[in-house]
């Protein structure tokens, strides 16, 4: 599979610029590409402040990214603000080529920030399935909570979407590799760079690591897009040489 990971500054809480910024990001793109991940709140930055730029899955931008799916016969992922009976969602959205949409809901509110006071936790873990991986989506804190991500489902790829903040980066970098080698999988994390409304700093350093906990490319703290190819069989022939998820513990999420 070849991805494509955008790392950007986002401009805060304006969706429309940030829109049109992807959009121009995404037709760039001239390889043929299986997957386009953006960041976490990627319209909006992470903000506390939903009220004026929550959208409903039927706003223009589910519907631009469902024309840029489709016109470029790719899948896109990324996390937005969505409103839906009257509660707020931190949902990353996986659009396929098709323009069929599953998505997951944040499970994980980021207390320091006070998210949980205005956001509504995800209950469910969801796992995707395209063309022939079995991909399951995280967002952001999600990160810190490897019981949550275990592999119990036998996914392929674990990926995050992102706004972590500068002085956390150390953490960003030791705990991707800890869920890929945990897991036995690629572990795909984008994340945004630039300064936000209330002077907080990212810098980036998405990445894409593989199943043994291999950096295979990091875009450091660089505007821009990044580009890497995973092998499946690769990783299936490192699953059944070392057999480590074999072993693991079994148990349920409530």
């Amino acid at each position: 599979m070849k991805i494509a990971l955008i790392q950007a500054p986002l401009i805060w809480e304006n969706p429309q610029a940030n829109r049109e910024y992807f959009e121009e990001r995404i037709n760039s793109i001239e390889q043929e590409i299986d997957l386009i991940i953006l960041p976490e709140m990627f319209t909006t930055g992470f903000t506390m402040n939903p009220k004026n730029v929550a959208e409903t899955m039927q706003s223009e931008t589910i519907l631009k990214l469902k024309d840029l799916a489709k016109n470029k016969n790719t899948a896109i992922i990324g996390s937005l603000i969505i409103v839906e009976n009257e509660k707020y969602y931190n949902r990353l959205i996986f659009v396929f080529p098709s323009g069929e949409i599953e998505y997951y809901d944040k499970r994980h509110l980021f207390s320091l920030a006070g998210e949980e006071k205005i956001y509504t936790s995800g209950k469910e873990k969801q796992i995707v399935e395209y063309k022939g991986w079995k991909i399951c989506p995280m967002i952001c804190y999600d990160l810190r909570f490897p019981v949550f991500s275990r592999n119990t489902e036998d996914y392929d790829l674990l990926l995050y979407v992102a706004n972590w903040p500068k002085p956390r980066t150390n953490a960003w970098d030791i705990l991707l590799k800890a869920r890929s080698v945990e897991n036995m999988c690629y572990t795909l994390g984008v994340n945004r760079i630039g300064f936000d409304e209330s002077g907080h700093e990212y810098v980036g350093h998405s990445q894409a690591i593989d199943f043994l906990g291999n950096t295979i490319i990091n875009a450091e703290e660089s505007e821009g897009i990044i580009i890497a190819d995973l092998d499946k069989n690769a990783m299936l022939e490192a699953r059944h040489k070392f057999g480590f998820l074999n072993d693991r513990d079994a148990f349920e999420i409530v």
